[in-house]
């Protein structure tokens, strides 16, 4: 379990030996299992958990595990929420959501569809029914929480149910839920003790010997609400005139709950009081917590008496070492504390931070600290901490616990610390707050003693101890990212620069400004730049053992060489990260996800289909685990092109679409563009020109886009023109495309361009130009094993190709124009021969040639010797003899000129 988790969330609260057992209502919950939802919803008190815990230990052993997750304020937090049920999860059912969990500790919150989907699809994999519970659900006001939970609800798979316990409906869709009868419901009136449940209470459970009548005026006057008849049992011990105390109880059910606290609370003895009122700051408590309130040393033993007087407190483990307080009754508590001594429940607080400090549990720390906030007027306290966990809320993924804590923070605090401001607007940022960020990094500019972006030669060290240099560095780095967000890549440069001028060594930050700087570079891009500034990023995470940033470096950095078109630079980084990954146990981080899927879309290029498919499929799988949106949509666009390469043309459609659905939820324009393109093309190849061309206006419509994502849909616009007959206008678009490749040093994108560009010339019946074009594509891809690149584009490139392989047979090339190796172009026409034209072929041979057997084919039309053959293919010259024959016996040809025209005539070459 993570260190951050605090355990006694997620047991089952444990029920007294003497509880009143209530069959009718074990019997609906019972019932409510073939739904997915059971609410449980009525006010405090109406013993909703008590009923919870009864029923499950009840039912132990009936095959049917439980998750159970007790919520309190801070699981606001999406990324806490989600890891404290992960953590339930994971408790019965070993290795569950331990990829989601990576997830959520990674620096930016996948979104939580991802992450929820994630989970759903190992919920449905396990062996066992599991019910997950929700308690105390009226704490939540996250609309990001309710999205999870609602979404969870949706795809709730057949051996999973959730049951949710609040005090108000949550905002979850109930109607819909009631409509298609999936959702079971227990309500106020239902939990109200009946007339027997209530006299079973109050004789068998709480001792009382009551008369029939006073039972029932009992019952009427609190209308079965059983913490409210706890109470009174409570004030009529030891009381010899019960009738009379019923007699005079009368009143609303608040200030019968009033009353009774106070008989309860007054008839303790002084000890058990000042011990009530002192411990009531707390959520849990455990003995040597209690004892650090109240000065004494007797915390155990007055727990346990608490809970042997049935006193409202609740054990929260079997240990009977945390207890906790009945809500209502914590509620008046610290209400009545707060009107006796406001003073001292402020220090109460400190008390409570200090001791939660101290043994680690830093985020009850902070949240007691700022409770003192009439004591500490300054959050000095509050400050200190939050400055010294801020890094590993990052590292945690709880960005919104982290915005809590510091907009709860006084602006005098963070002004103290300034670093502290700089951590407020890097949490609005990842929110998606933009407008209030550039506030909060001014005054921590003008703490510095600079303001706006002036010089700051000859710092010295502030009265915090932070440098200036420091807060001006951080300053930038946030303002780069701002930025880039927002489209301006130059500025994002510029202020990504100073930021790594102004940081001092910490590697910290300063990778983080790395990475923002290379991200920079190749959105305008300078991709040598990128590249310097990926392994400098790489650099210092290796320096701060943050694999994260190491391995989103070089993810990164592998884009980069596929782009240049060094392929094989591509792969060595790729498996250099892979083993980083494995050596450092970081193969379940989100980056890590990215590496099979880029490894899978590189061996689709090199056309080993089955092995790109293989890494897709393990990718998507990390990536749907951790929810990372680049990996899920990129692997998914992979995937459709090797469907399409297959000849599945719906297959590949349909995994497009769920690219684009995927890539629309993470909101991230590049992301989006790149499946509305892939879906374009796939279109194109079915010859649906009105489809295609609504992608087209689809991806024109996205918003800020860097040069590569823009060009990406001018390709597109290219292909969609070629296709309505309109070759000049390709030719002009494609032109200017193939100067901006030119000038960035993208060898990759240019390969494509010109193999493109080259079909245009060669539909205008420009044969030279065109094979003259195509021939630099081919000079530029050979040395790195392009395949899919030239195979893609079908039949026509089939003809231009035999036309290269012609023209250098027959010597007809431009003077100075290097040759294009014959085994290549074999390669190339073999795997043409598997496209379009190739099933026709297929169907009409009793067996089809092998791929080796078609390079052969393609080289015995380059009029090359079986020597020669041999030579370029590697293999001994009785081998290509063997390759020979059997192209003979599957073409029915008895030579090599029969074989060329049966060839030709079944579209083989």
């Amino acid at each position: 379990m993570p260190h951050a988790l605090v355990a006694t969330k997620l047991r089952v609260p444990r029920t007294r030996p003497n509880v009143l057992a209530r069959p009718r209502l074990h019997e609906a919950l019972a019932l409510g299992e073939g739904h997915r939802l059971t609410l449980v919803s009525a006010p405090a008190g109406f013993g909703k958990t008590t009923l919870l815990g009864e029923w499950m230990e009840d039912r132990s052993g009936g095959g049917r595990s439980v998750a159970w997750v007790s919520l309190d304020g801070s699981d606001n937090d999406p990324a806490r929420f989600l890891t404290y049920l992960v953590g339930a999860l994971g408790d019965i059912e070993g290795g569950i959501g331990e990829g989601v969990l990576a997830s959520l500790r990674s620096p930016e919150l996948p979104p939580v569809e991802a992450v929820v989907g994630a989970l759903v699809n190992e919920l449905a994999g396990a062996e066992r029914e599991i019910t997950v519970v929700l308690d105390d659900y009226h704490m939540i006001d996250s609309e990001s929480v309710h999205e999870a939970v609602s979404f969870l609800l949706e795809h709730m798979p057949e051996n999973a149910h959730l049951i949710v316990l609040s005090r108000t409906d949550p905002p979850l869709p109930l109607p819909r839920l009631r409509a298609r009868d999936q959702m079971t419901e227990l309500r106020a009136a239902d939990l109200r003790f009946t007339t027997d449940e209530a006299t079973a209470f109050l004789g068998d459970v709480m001792g009382l010997t009551l008369s029939a009548s006073d039972v029932a005026a009992l019952e009427e006057v609190t209308e079965g609400w059983v913490a409210a008849l706890q109470l009174a049992a409570l004030s009529m011990r030891d009381r010899e005139d019960v009738s009379g105390f019923v007699n005079a109880f009368s009143g609303s059910n608040r200030h019968v709950l009033d009353f009774l606290a106070e008989e309860v609370l007054e008839r303790q003895p002084e000890d058990v009081r000042e011990f009530l009122l002192h411990t009531s700051v707390l959520e849990r408590m455990t003995a040597p917590l209690c004892d650090a309130l109240t000065g004494r040393d007797d915390g155990q033993d007055m727990l346990e008496g608490l809970d042997r007087e049935n006193l409202f407190v609740v054990a929260l483990d079997d240990e009977r070492r945390w207890y906790r307080y009945h809500h209502l009754f914590a509620d008046f508590l610290r209400g009545r504390l707060v009107r006796e001594s406001p003073e001292r429940a402020d220090e109460l607080h400190l008390l409570a931070s200090g001791w939660y400090e101290d043994n680690g549990h830093l985020a009850e720390a902070i949240r007691h600290a700022l409770s003192a906030s009439g004591s500490d007027p300054d959050y000095e306290r509050a400050g200190r901490l939050i400055e010294g966990e801020a890094r590993q809320a990052w590292g945690r993924g709880e960005v919104t616990t982290l915005l809590g804590w510091l907009e709860a923070l006084s602006e005098e605090a963070k002004r103290h610390r300034p670093r502290l401001l700089l951590e407020h607007a890097m949490a609005l940022m990842w929110v998606g707050r933009f407008d209030d960020i550039e506030p909060l990094v001014r005054e921590a500019e003008q703490v510095a003693g600079v303001s706006g972006e002036g010089s700051v030669e000859g710092f010295q060290p502030d009265a915090g101890g932070i440098h200036r240099r420091y807060l001006l560095g951080y300053a930038a780095a946030i303002r780069a990212w701002r930025a880039r967000l927002r489209g301006d890549w130059g500025r994002a440069i510029e202020l990504a620069r100073r930021a790594l001028d102004l940081l001092p060594d910490d590697p910290t930050p300063r990778s983080f400004a790395a990475l923002g700087l290379g991200t920079a570079y190749r959105d305008a891009d300078d991709l040598e730049a990128a590249s310097r500034a990926f392994a400098e990023a790489a650099e210092l995470g290796r320096a701060s053992g943050n694999p994260y940033m190491v391995l989103s470096a070089m993810v990164h950095h592998t884009d980069l060489q596929m782009a240049r078109g060094h392929l094989r630079e591509a792969d060595d980084v790729l498996r250099e990260a892979m083993r980083f990954a494995a050596e450092r146990g970081a193969a379940s981080l989100p980056a890590a996800g990215w590496i099979p899927v880029a490894m899978g879309e590189l061996l689709y290029e090199w056309n080993d289909l089955d092995s790109a498919e293989e890494r897709l499929t393990e990718g998507l799988e990390l990536a749907e685990r951790t929810g990372e949106a680049g990996s899920l949509v990129s692997g998914y666009i992979a995937l459709s092109r090797v469907e399409q390469a297959r000849g599945d043309a719906e297959g590949a459609l349909e995994t497009a679409r769920e690219a684009e659905q995927l890539a629309r939820r993470s909101g991230v324009s590049q992301l989006i563009v790149g499946a509305i393109a892939q879906k374009a093309r796939l279109h194109l190849a079915r010859g649906d020109l009105a489809a295609a061309a609504f992608e087209q206006e689809r991806m024109a419509g996205v918003g800020e886009l860097p040069p590569t994502a823009r060009e990406e849909e001018r390709i597109g616009m290219a292909r969609l023109l070629i296709a309505r007959g309109k070759p000049d206008e390709a030719l002009r678009l494609l032109d200017e495309l193939q100067g901006t490749a030119e000038a960035a040093e993208r060898t990759g994108d240019l390969i494509g361009i010109l193999a493109l560009r080259a079909l245009v010339l060669w539909s205008r019946n420009e044969k030279e130009r065109a094979v003259s074009t195509l021939t630099r594509a081919l000079v530029l891809a050979e040395p790195e094993g392009y395949v899919r690149t030239f195979a893609d584009e079908g039949a026509a490139m089939g003809d231009l190709l035999s036309e290269v392989l012609d023209a250098q047979q027959r010597g007809r090339r431009d003077i100075g124009t290097p040759s294009v190796p014959a085994q290549y172009l074999a390669k190339l026409l073999a795997a043409l021969a598997r496209e379009d034209g190739a099933p026709a072929a297929d169907e009409r041979l009793p067996e089809p040639p092998s791929e080796r057997e078609l390079e052969v084919l393609a080289l015995i039309a380059a009029g090359r010797s079986n020597q020669e053959i041999a030579h370029k293919l590697f293999v001994s010259t009785s081998t290509v003899k063997t390759h020979i024959n059997n192209l003979y016996r599957k073409l029915d040809a008895r030579s090599r000129t029969q074989a060329l025209a049966r060839a030709r005539e079944m579209g083989l070459l």
